[in-house]
């Protein structure tokens, strides 16, 4: 069983956590930058590879951005192409004008 979390390890820096059974499984690094989350990187541990462990820590984090009224800078590649990919779901976190 997957359990996956939101972790701040100060006021800026965090990560979604994602656990199988107790064993750590994977990572999203983030940043929280005056109501922007930036995302830089995805990272699913070999051994639980192929098992969705990416889209299910992509799935917590837009739910926590939704919950936080926040917007998210998708600047990891892997969260970058899912919001591309399917961009009517993400539409209403998905910030646009980072790169402005």
């Amino acid at each position: 069983m997957e359990d996956t979390k939101v972790v701040f390890t100060d006021h800026v820096h965090g990560e979604v956590q994602i656990f199988s059974g107790d064993r750590p499984a994977g990572k999203m690094n983030l940043a929280m930058t005056g109501g922007r989350l930036a995302v830089f990187h995805t990272e699913v541990y070999p051994e639980f590879k192929g098992r969705g462990l990416a889209k299910a820590m992509l799935e917590r984090l837009v739910a926590y951005a939704r919950e936080k009224k926040v917007t998210i800078i998708p600047l990891c590649p892997f969260v970058n192409g899912q919001f591309h990919r399917d961009p009517e779901i993400y539409e209403d976190v998905w910030n646009k004008d980072w790169h402005r």
